[in-house]
């Protein structure tokens, strides 16, 4: 993945609620078709970035299976950032998009 894009498909994964580490990978994977997976060894340095950040909360709490978890959820701050990486991407998508036409040519 590019730099940073772990970072905005977390924050608008958990845009849609609380989750848990495994959760969130599972959601990546299953939003994405199974194109997209994460590792732990990537996914919690980066949470804790974001928690580092700002961008995110924490909590321990109980799942579904009765084990504790920390559970994950979006800031205020963490929206604001995230809004402005989509903005970023719809950029730079739309810039790659035009290359790869014109270059077509």
């Amino acid at each position: 993945m590019l730099p940073g894009t772990l970072d905005v498909l977390v924050l608008q994964i958990l845009s849609g609620g609380t989750l848990h580490g495994w959760g969130i990978a599972q959601r990546l994977k299953l939003l994405s078709r199974d194109v997209l997976s994460v590792q732990q060894g990537s996914l919690y340095p980066a949470l804790h970035k974001m928690e580092g950040e700002g961008w995110i909360s924490a909590e321990w709490k109980a799942t579904d299976e009765g084990r504790q978890a920390k559970f994950y959820a979006l800031t205020a701050r963490g929206r604001k950032q995230l809004a402005e990486a989509r903005a970023r991407w719809v950029r730079l998508s739309s810039a790659v998009g035009l290359v790869l036409d014109i270059a077509q040519d």
